[in-house]
């Protein structure tokens, strides 16, 4: 236990996060290819690779708890803290895990959102189809509250 064993556990949880980070790409390329078929299998794969992340966070609050009294950090440094107040190469190498979890979070957050919105408009554009299909779509009244939207005659030309 110590520095070594937990740069390891960083290097084990930043592979992880690129992991999670292709995982979303490919998510979010079967929701722009409209591909839904796969969608649960990219959804599951994300989840089992978050299941992953989470099992070495534990591992990693575990080493941070004895890394940090031993460099007079207390039981929850974060990993700014055990970057400054370690020796070299460690100072170096922590402050490096740092940038870069840094980086991959903000590309995560990123991408997650994006694909949110391409769920949210899939779902949406799937809902009115469906409303105007079936001939129930709701609108809203004057008071606020959603009502059935008046039916309207169509006309079809069958000469065309």
């Amino acid at each position: 236990m110590g520095l070594a064993e937990l740069s390891s556990i960083l290097w084990r949880e930043r592979d992880m996060l690129e992991l999670l980070l292709f995982k979303l790409e490919e998510e979010q390329l079967v929701l722009a290819a409209g591909r839904t078929r796969w969608l649960a299998h990219a959804t599951r794969e994300v989840e089992v690779v978050l299941e992953q992340i989470r099992l070495t966070e534990v591992l990693r609050a575990v080493e941070v708890a004895a890394v940090g009294p031993a460099l007079g950090l207390g039981t929850d440094p974060s990993l700014g803290q055990i970057a400054d107040a370690a020796d070299e190469p460690w100072s170096d190498l922590f402050h490096q895990h740092r940038k870069t979890f840094r980086a991959l979070t903000a590309e995560i957050t990123a991408l997650a959102d994006a694909n949110r919105e391409l769920l949210t408009a899939g779902q949406r554009a799937v809902q009115e189809t469906m409303l105007v299909v079936s001939g129930s779509a709701q609108t809203y009244g004057r008071r606020g509250e959603t009502v059935a939207a008046t039916p309207r005659t169509r006309l079809i030309d069958e000469a065309m």
